[in-house]
């Protein structure tokens, strides 16, 4: 793999679903990982096969479908699960196996209620009977961001030994500082001996706000894959926003880091995965939320009017959005009337502007957003109605 190429792992199927309420039925995952293999990610992580016969399922099927990406599925550090696991990835073209356990003290202590060398044996046999099945293993350290980094960096040695090809270092709380995320990766990629033979990952949850900034500064200090979901949905406050992470990169080419996203698809599987899961996406999500290229302030609507990287930093085309939005409200000024007034057939001298104003203002200081019915009337009702129409 090519050190500047960042693999997206996207666990929308399996993560993003634990949302409350928004389970998906088999038809329903079949249709979004047939869009996020054409979307270009690299893993999907398609469920917890030991979970459900519906999950079981799920994975068989998206097995058989997906023809480009890895098709990974989840198990606990348990035999069992990781049976279960490789048999529903049996048809898959190239499966992955992702199993692991808690590292922090926190977890050792009530969850597991071991002690730290236990762990690391459990850990170890996990990965062993994993790769009697796939090649491809991923070993999760869950709550790696509360885990001591020196404990973290044995653990990470003792699971590559036994054969993981991928280290997944979740923040699982989202208590990590972006720094504080970035100096663990740098301490694995430093400290864990055989680091060269497995992929250091990225999975952080959004719990502060701090999800995607995480995740970057873990690609910047040597990790090489994201795990991520459409929208940033999941456990709690949600999971890294695939979208977000991949546009960042896009926009900052001195990291030299990029994906193999198809970004124009952005926006599309965002409303697919939103209807499916009946979860509303925040109008104000970066990316691809309604409000993201839309502009309603009147100095704004101008720099945009006049040219658009006065206020965008990236073209909506190129995460498949057809165009800017120009929202008339009371805050917009005589430049985005002007525009929204030629887009439905009025040609506007300076002077019919300035009459029309005036009575844009008025009408939308009673209504919140003025549609192009509403622009109709407005000119309709002017006194320079036949002078603007006759021009």
């Amino acid at each position: 793999m090519s050190d500047n190429k960042v693999q997206i792992f996207d666990t929308t199927l399996r993560d993003g679903e634990q949302v409350p309420g928004c389970k998906l039925n088999t038809e329903q995952k079949l249709i979004i990982a047939e869009q996020l293999d054409t979307l270009g990610v690299d893993i999907i992580e398609a469920g917890f096969p030991v979970s459900s016969p519906g999950d079981f399922k799920s994975v068989e099927e998206i097995s058989k479908l997906v023809k480009n990406a890895t098709v990974c599925g989840l198990t606990r550090s348990v035999e069992n699960d990781i049976k279960v696991a490789a048999e529903a990835l049996k048809f898959a073209k190239t499966p992955r196996i992702h199993t692991g356990i808690g590292t922090s003290d926190s977890h050792i202590q009530h969850k597991f209620k071991s002690n730290r060398d236990a762990i690391i044996e459990r850990a170890v046999k996990a990965v062993k009977y994993a790769k009697s099945f796939v090649e491809d293993v991923e070993f999760y350290a869950e709550d790696a961001g509360r885990t001591d980094n020196e404990y973290l960096a044995r653990v990470c040695e003792a699971v590559v030994a036994a054969g993981a090809t991928v280290l997944n270092i979740p923040d699982t709380t989202g208590y990590c500082l972006p720094s504080e995320y970035g100096a663990k990766i740098k301490y694995l990629k430093e400290n864990v001996k055989g680091i060269d033979k497995a992929i250091l990952s990225c999975h952080c949850h959004n719990d502060l706000g701090l999800a995607t900034a995480n995740s970057i500064e873990g690609v910047i200090n040597g990790a090489r894959q994201i795990e991520c979901t459409i929208n940033g949905i999941g456990e709690r406050a949600g999971n890294t926003a695939l979208e977000e992470v991949v546009m960042i990169l896009r926009q900052h080419p001195y990291l030299n880091l990029d994906t193999n996203i198809k970004s124009e698809m952005l926006y599309g599987l965002s409303q697919l995965v939103s209807d499916s899961m009946g979860i509303y996406t925040q109008p104000n999500k970066a990316i691809v939320g309604a409000n993201a290229f839309a502009h309603s302030s009147g100095i704004h609507q101008d720099g945009v009017i006049k040219n658009r990287e006065t206020y965008e930093i990236i073209d909506p085309k190129d995460v498949g959005v057809t165009e800017s939005a120009i929202v008339l409200t009371a805050r917009s000024g005589r430049a985005a009337l002007a525009y929204r007034a030629k887009n439905v057939g009025y040609e506007l001298t300076k002077l019919q502007l300035d009459e029309i104003y005036a009575s844009f203002l008025e009408f939308a200081d009673k209504k919140k957003e003025i549609d192009d019915n509403d622009i109709h009337k407005i000119i309709e009702s002017s006194k320079l109605y036949k002078e603007i129409i006759s021009a």
